[in-house]
């Protein structure tokens, strides 16, 4: 795997290493030795998959805070999502910042999401499938999120929104 660190501290996009030959390819998508090596938390405690039918259904922003704060590495399985992560960490350099990164099947590029960030995303594709790692379990008294347009994160999204929960369309703006 070839990690790269983002413009927000302590947040990756991880592609894979693929060893290719006339089958296809071999790649390793997950390994404790090469998240150590580089710094990251290795906890893995449950997998999620969101399943979105339309182009333009949004998630997010959505985060859990202590003592649940959770680690994320998310890919796109099918078709594709403009995935987006928001530092709401006050001590970091990156506070209040956000990052944008295309995962797809195609790409099968991972992102690594550390504690203290909020994430969401916008499918650009029918039939997009986002799977989830995450180093803590869903707990719903620490589930918070934030207005997807909140004007503090300045978030640009390609594509018209489509479908939103209730709960999403209806978050307030991000307080410290």
């Amino acid at each position: 795997m070839t990690f790269r660190e983002t413009v927000l501290k302590g947040a990756f996009t991880i592609d894979l290493d693929r060893v290719e030959d006339e089958r296809g390819f071999f790649a390793r998508s997950w390994c404790v030795k090469e998240f150590e090596a580089n710094g990251l938390d290795t906890r893995l405690v449950q997998c999620n998959v969101s399943f979105n039918k339309v182009r333009g259904t949004l998630r997010g922003m959505h985060y859990q805070v202590a003592p649940a704060a959770e680690v994320k590495v998310v890919r796109c399985t099918r078709g594709a999502v403009h995935d987006v992560i928001a530092d709401l960490r006050p001590d970091s350099p990156t506070y209040k910042q956000a990052f944008s990164v295309l995962l797809s099947a195609e790409n099968r590029r991972m992102l690594y999401i550390p504690k203290g960030f909020a994430h969401g995303f916008l499918t650009l594709t029918d039939d997009a499938e986002v799977f989830y790692q995450m180093s803590e379990y869903y707990a719903p008294e620490c589930a918070r999120g934030f207005r997807w347009d909140d004007a503090t994160f300045a978030i640009s999204w390609p594509d018209q929104v489509r479908i939103i929960s209730s709960k999403d369309r209806n978050y307030s703006d991000f307080a410290d």
